[in-house]
């Protein structure tokens, strides 16, 4: 939904998908804007004139290119004065005194086991990623944060879990268990899960 905005303000807007679906997919609902291209490759293998992008940006995703290649060659394309837009969206389902949330945090634990401590506002990332953009030559670098809450039906939950690369890949007899016992623990409490979203946004420019 954070495409149409771009599209509506006639400016050229140029995507980058890895998955072929999801690129034709995108085609398809962006069919009415003929100022809109899409390709399905890597932002590592993307080409494009050096110095010809007003403003890159990347949503939950920039984290998975190599931090050197990525920071380089979004410079190498931005314009001068132009701008780095990243943020992330971290969904939180830990309330301790929320009991649904508590139960859905043992079943995580039960299937998907895990040491580390998810922090919610987390200052030292905040500011190590604010670092790492002026490391590589980046000015004017401003930090924002945004809290949502959004609900959801078992079912709608089960469906945004399996967008995520690391529950898609659990083996199929577990993961079928798992979001059995999620699905079945939110029907239990009114097939309502709330979510807390916590959005970090980065804004630079060359």
């Amino acid at each position: 939904q954070a495409t149409r905005p771009f599209l509506e303000t006639d400016c050229e807007l140029t995507a980058i998908e890895l998955g072929r679906d999801l690129t034709e997919y995108s085609k398809l609902k962006f069919r009415e804007y003929k100022n809109f291209t899409i390709y399905n490759t890597s932002f590592e293998e993307f080409t494009c004139p050096d110095s010809s992008i007003d403003i890159l940006y990347s949503a939950t995703a920039f984290h998975w290119i190599p931090e050197e290649t990525g920071y380089l060659k979004a410079s190498k394309l931005l314009k001068t004065g132009g701008t780095l837009a990243l943020f992330w969206n971290r969904p939180f389902v830990s309330r301790e005194n929320d009991e649904l949330h508590q139960i859905i945090q043992g079943i995580y634990q039960k299937y998907r086991p895990s040491n580390t401590k998810l922090i919610e506002n987390d200052t030292e990332r905040y500011n190590n990623i604010s670092k790492t953009i002026q490391n590589y030559g980046f000015r004017d670098v401003v930090f924002k944060l945004y809290h949502l809450t959004r609900q959801f039906s078992s079912t709608d939950y089960i469906a945004v879990l399996n967008t995520y690369s690391d529950h898609r890949s659990l083996p199929s007899p577990a993961k079928e268990r798992f979001e059995d016992e999620i699905r079945e623990a939110i029907i239990k409490f009114g097939d309502a899960l709330m979510v807390y979203d916590t959005i970090d946004l980065y804004l630079a420019r060359k």
